[in-house]
């Protein structure tokens, strides 16, 4: 008897503690309580909530149209306004995961075109400095590239090519990084392959001249002087007036090996290095709506979720940015 007492504690005692996990587990974000509202309601009061900049709220309502009334056109607009709620939120995996949901299910409308840009600008704003992994940087550029391809007449692809620019620099900067790292460890010959890449891959970007100066370094170190020489001819063709020509041309002369072509300068940054920039206020917003529902559609007021703050206002008149997604879906 007492045996059997003693599991029926420990039972309710389980029970007691799977039912506090559970508690603990609960999204503790405020949520819409779920009422049946018609759909124009709905959207015109998520596209209200981005105007006031609140992102959580946004997705609740778009959310809310897609669950309540998933075969609409609306439905269909609410993932791609969902999508920039999330991206305006800094949920990136969010917002590429509902820009990759809308390819899929419409690829061939109009406005998958912002769907893939909205995407690669995610994987953009995540690339880090040059000392850390650049895996979101080849994500980045691989994404404003196609964008470039498959769009190349849009405003998305305009964008796109500067924001390619800026990625090109990034990358070039990070192999300038191992590769000085390897000149400081006396690993000369595998410091040479990535100033190499530089000049293979990213020869238009800032970061060129830098690394034609430290081959020709490179190379005088193994005592190879013509490989120093060709290299320091390219330099003093093409950045005759930078700085980085004229420690180029000091090191040749020193050497006996006097470049044909003499320093105009000491410039240093001949070719002013990209800003990486990551602002929200550049991104093309979604393409405008023919058809926007007015947020002051007469109906029965939705209610706020409770405790819910504002956050700072970033965008104003979004509503008349609502994005019109007719045409094909195939």
């Amino acid at each position: 008897m007492l045996r059997h007492s003693r599991t029926r504690v420990a039972l309710v005692a389980g029970i007691a503690v799977l039912a506090l996990a559970g508690c603990a587990g609960k999204e503790k974000k405020p949520r819409i309580a779920y009422e049946e509202r018609p759909v124009e309601l709905l959207y015109a009061t998520g596209a209200d909530r981005l105007d006031r900049g609140l992102w959580n709220q946004a997705v609740q309502y778009f959310g809310e149209v897609e669950r309540q009334h998933p075969y609409s056109e609306w439905s269909r607009r609410s993932i791609l306004m969902t999508a920039y709620a999330h991206y305006q939120g800094n949920d990136y995996a969010e917002a590429i995961g509902d820009a990759e949901r809308f390819i899929s299910l419409y690829p061939g409308n109009p406005a998958a075109a912002y769907a893939h840009y909205l995407k690669a600008i995610c994987y953009f704003e995540q690339i880090v400095d040059v000392g850390r992994d650049q895996a979101a940087t080849g994500q980045a550029l691989n994404s404003l590239r196609e964008i470039v391809q498959r769009f190349p007449r849009t405003e998305y692809a305009a964008d796109a090519r500067l924001k390619i620019d800026m990625v090109n620099d990034q990358l070039g900067g990070k192999e300038m990084t191992i590769g000085r790292y390897y000149l400081r460890q006396g690993d000369t010959l595998a410091a040479i392959g990535r100033f190499k890449t530089v000049i293979d891959r990213y020869q238009t970007t800032s970061h060129a001249p830098e690394a034609l100066y430290r081959l020709v370094e490179a190379y005088l170190t193994l005592g190879l002087a013509e490989e120093a020489k060709r290299n320091g001819a390219v330099l003093g063709y093409n950045y005759p007036g930078d700085a980085w020509y004229g420690d180029a041309y000091k090191l040749l002369t020193d050497k006996g090996l006097r470049p044909a072509v003499e320093p105009t300068g000491q410039r240093r940054g001949i070719m002013s290095r990209l800003p990486f920039v990551r602002d929200k206020s550049k991104t093309v917003k979604p393409p405008e709506a023919q058809d926007a529902p007015s947020a002051t559609t007469e109906a029965t007021p939705v209610a706020e979720p409770a405790q819910a703050k504002p956050a700072p206002r970033k965008r104003k008149g979004l509503l008349s940015r609502i994005p019109f997604l007719g045409g094909s879906d195939k």
